[in-house]
């Protein structure tokens, strides 16, 4: 027999649960102590309950493991409700320990009908029942946050934490079912399709990147003779491939614009074929699609396939080239000298417009400049802004696995904590975030002092326009005065050295050149503020 905060702290562990983020009240700081002290776990104190889940959805994103988070009741648990919606709309796999109050005083101050709050977010809710059925409300959580790809939530009340339940060591088996490819008229019209089209587009999306995926789908664009694209959340998964397109939809190069728009057929695997990758319509129209996904929801989301196929990419195309083997068809010529040429020489940021000033530097070079700085083994995250489009054309990825997306829910201020999550899970890399200067203030000012006492490898790079610069657009848009859309913000620079950071303020030419020497040099968090010009940037762009 042990206490209800001691077996589940055991039960984490039990199940592999190394790292643990989150804040502790009354409610949880026992199970945490426990976690931490008795059981060898590590504990990372976020700043806010948003920055420990969004923290806990960047670990997951960039491992592949469940995340992990505990939180108090009340205000500690509405705190996080916007990091919980990105995380169901991300589909990350969460668990979300979250205390409750008492059921013996409904007049305590910090009660809320937690689970209303929980299941508005669109995550999972599970109520632990009492003391004795402990080991199994836990597993089922545990159970549903990965099978159902969300957070999920554990409801445990206060009163529970001391009493005695009945332990013994146990890890969930977690199986997901993987849908088995059917043959049917579905993979008939799939293959006809592949086989009539002249000028096919292998497409891959974040479904699809494992190593054996990566393999498979590049086997089979050689022997189709296509040409190979990804989407956003995609980036880097191809990047030595000369026939490459990059990303696929409103962030394409002109180069790859130009040969989607001759393409017959696009065969997307794990993609949702979302409105960005379709350019908000055009790179679909007058091709045939066909559509393969290990999850069956993503069929049809966005755009209506000629073909859908549901199973393991890997099993879909070996699957396909055995058709197109036994069917002697030809590779089709899209793979030519001359849509590799074009690929190899183009430059897409060869007419740069110069917005920098006496004050200010231009955005899309500094960006440029900085990517060349950092390490090639980073990690990226993008938080959301009119910056946005240039960091994500201009900032790599070596995998897609490195790439954390944090735009799912529109919310600025979610780049960092993210960023910073990832960087507790793979300490022996850089992670690099881009982050606007209202972002920073929203959601990574008091984050960044939690990396500086994680000793995190932190490259925080903030596109300072001195506002709010989408909402300043569309105020000048309308002929409106935008001053209510800028900020005297304080210096980030001075902020980050006083948090025990090094920050580095960059207004010229020579400021960008001691900060890409400080990247070399770094020590632990450094904050790049990049003094831009709120009149002379370009529009939200993506």
């Amino acid at each position: 027999m042990v206490n209800v905060h001691e077996a589940t702290a055991r039960a984490l562990r039990d199940n592999g649960v190394d790292t643990l983020f989150g804040l502790f009240g009354d409610a949880n700081l026992f199970m945490v102590r426990s976690f931490a002290e008795d059981h060898g776990g590590r504990f990372v104190a976020a700043a806010n309950e948003a920055g420990a889940t969004l923290m806990a959805i960047g670990f997951a994103t960039t491992t592949g493991r469940l995340g992990v988070v505990s939180v108090t009741h009340g205000p500690g648990m509405t705190n996080a409700l916007t990091a919980l919606v990105e995380g169901v709309k991300a589909q990350v796999p969460l668990l979300f320990l979250c205390g409750d109050t008492p059921a013996d005083n409904p007049a305590h101050f910090q009660n809320v009908s937690q689970r209303e709050f929980i299941l508005a977010t669109g995550a999972g809710f599970e109520q632990l029942r009492s003391p004795e059925t402990l080991a199994e409300d836990l597993a089922t959580a545990l159970r549903r946050a990965q099978l159902e790809r969300r957070p999920v939530a554990l409801n445990m009340p206060a009163e529970f934490e001391w009493q005695d339940t009945q332990y013994e060591a146990a890890a969930v088996d977690v199986e997901p079912a993987v849908p088995k490819l059917q043959h049917d008229e579905q993979l008939d019209n799939a293959v006809g399709i592949l086989a009539s089209a002249r000028s096919p587009i292998v497409l891959a999306g974040r479904g699809a990147t494992t190593p054996e995926a990566e393999a498979a789908l590049r086997r089979l664009a050689e022997r189709s003779g296509a040409l190979l694209a990804t989407t956003l959340k995609g980036k880097g998964l191809f990047r030595d491939d000369p026939f490459n397109l990059g990303v696929f939809g409103t962030l394409s190069t002109a180069v790859a614009g130009d040969l989607i728009m001759q393409s017959d057929c696009v065969i997307a695997f794990g993609a949702s074929l979302n409105r960005f990758t379709s350019a908000k319509g055009p790179y679909f129209e007058g091709k045939r699609i066909i559509q393969c996904s290990l999850v069956p929801e993503w069929i049809g989301e966005h755009a209506a396939p000629d073909a859908a196929l549901v199973g393991d990419p890997v099993d879909i195309a070996q699957t396909l080239l055995y058709w197109l083997d036994e069917a002697e068809i030809p590779p089709r010529g899209f793979r030519t000298d001359d849509a590799r040429q074009q690929l190899a020489a183009q430059d897409p940021f060869a007419d740069l417009a110069k917005t920098a000033t006496d004050t200010t530097v231009d955005l899309t070079r500094s960006l440029l400049r900085i990517n060349a700085a950092v390490p090639e083994n980073r990690i990226f995250a993008c938080d959301v802004g009119r910056y946005v489009g240039q960091a994500w054309k201009a900032i790599d990825v070596p995998h897609p696995s490195a790439y954390i997306h944090t735009v799912h829910f529109g919310s600025i201020g979610l780049g960092l904590p993210c960023a910073l999550g990832a960087s507790i899970a793979h300490p022996d890399r850089p992670a690099l975030v881009v982050t606007g200067d209202g972002g920073f203030m929203l959601g990574g000012l008091t984050e960044f002092h939690t990396a500086v006492r994680e000793h995190a490898d932190l490259i925080v790079v903030v596109c300072n326009d001195g506002g709010y610069g989408a909402e300043l657009v569309q105020f000048e848009a309308r002929g409106l005065n935008p001053d209510l859309a800028l900020f005297r913000w304080p210096e980030f620079a001075d902020l980050a050295n006083t948090l025990g950071g090094k920050g580095i303020a960059v207004r010229n030419e020579t400021d960008l050149e001691v900060a890409c020497a400080a990247i070399a040099t770094r020590r632990g968090p450094l904050l790049i503020d990049l003094k831009l010009d709120p009149q002379t940037m370009i529009p939200l762009d993506y």
